[in-house]
């Protein structure tokens, strides 16, 4: 590959000790730590703080979507805990995006926009009155993030090709919903492989139960790790 792909780690995790647990079997020279809803909910700013004493890079991934104000609060609080990545959702508009951006004065700190979740499908697509296909979708929603100011944005692997052009160059894509192999009952309707990924341009992959329900998590990381980085 001609560029470094960065790996984060979603640790999606009830507790405490159970991320520890996890984290402590990774290597933070392989990648970095995805904190989500669950996680933070649980353990709040602790885990954050832990984390990073241990080395790792943060991706603070909660999404923020409300009221223009009260984005920006979210965000300068976020952005107090010396994480890496935040993000908030697209969908809340260039207004919400640029108070975000506003109240992120740290400019080591990407700001990230997340588009549709790779959840999605054409059928939530038309279950929320959205126009067009998800292509379309995903492209007007990375478009705005741009003109707003973002650093990037989430998305499906294979919503990238068609998004490229109409962003600037050192824009940065995330792509979620990364697997090995099929899991069973999965909810990822837009997934990818590692390899596939980096192909399609994504500059960091975040990776969950592939590597998280393995009883061996840092064997499995190395291994997708040197596969991107040879």
């Amino acid at each position: 590959m001609t560029r470094k792909t960065d790996i984060f780690i979603a640790i999606d995790t009830k507790s405490l000790d159970d991320a520890k647990k996890i984290i402590n079997q990774l290597s933070s020279y392989n990648c970095g730590i995805k904190i989500g809803k669950e996680l933070f909910t649980a353990c709040g700013p602790e885990i954050v703080h832990w984390v990073k004493k241990k080395g790792f890079k943060i991706f603070l991934d909660l999404k923020f979507h409300d009221i223009p104000n009260t984005v920006m609060k979210a965000c300068e609080a976020a952005s107090r805990l010396n994480i890496d990545i935040i993000n908030v959702h697209t969908l809340g508009g260039k207004e919400m995006m640029m108070a975000a951006k506003n109240a992120v004065s740290n400019t080591q700190i990407k700001l990230i926009g997340v588009t549709l979740l790779t959840s999605h499908n054409q059928d939530f697509i038309k279950e929320i009155g959205l126009k067009g296909s998800i292509n379309d979708c995903v492209k007007s929603l990375a478009i705005s993030a741009a003109e707003s100011g973002l650093d990037g944005i989430v998305c499906a692997a294979p919503d990238i090709p068609n998004i490229r052009k109409y962003v600037p160059s050192n824009f940065i894509f995330i792509t979620p919903g990364i697997r090995l192999e099929k899991i069973r009952g999965d909810d990822q309707k837009r997934a990818a492989n590692p390899i596939d990924a980096v192909n399609f341009g994504s500059d960091i992959l975040v990776i969950g139960r592939p590597i998280t329900g393995n009883p061996k998590p840092q064997e499995v990381l190395l291994k997708i790790y040197n596969q991107l980085n040879d």
